[in-house]
């Protein structure tokens, strides 16, 4: 053989690489994913708060009424996705 083995080897050596999944392992696997939406959740709701809280502040210091109106809007949008993410 020229690339210096058994095809049938390497199928079964590829087979044997794979790992099986317990039970156990595919809960503990689906715990870690939750884990991890749940951490992503968490991040995206604390940066939509502190967006509000700065958009709060925005709107509490300015006088120009143009502005106040593009802050309440944003103020709205973030208030529906935290709505949504709640």
């Amino acid at each position: 053989m020229v690339n210096g083995g058994d095809p049938n080897s390497v199928a079964a050596q590829q087979q044997q690489s794979q790992p099986v999944l317990t039970p156990e392992a595919a809960s503990a696997d689906e715990k870690l994913i939750q884990g991890r939406k749940h951490a992503e959740q968490t991040r995206k709701v604390q940066a939509l708060q502190l967006n509000r809280a700065r958009i709060c502040e925005q709107l509490e210091r300015t006088s120009n009424e143009r502005y106040k109106a593009l802050l309440s809007s944003e103020l709205e949008q973030i208030d529906g996705e935290l709505a949504k993410l709640s």
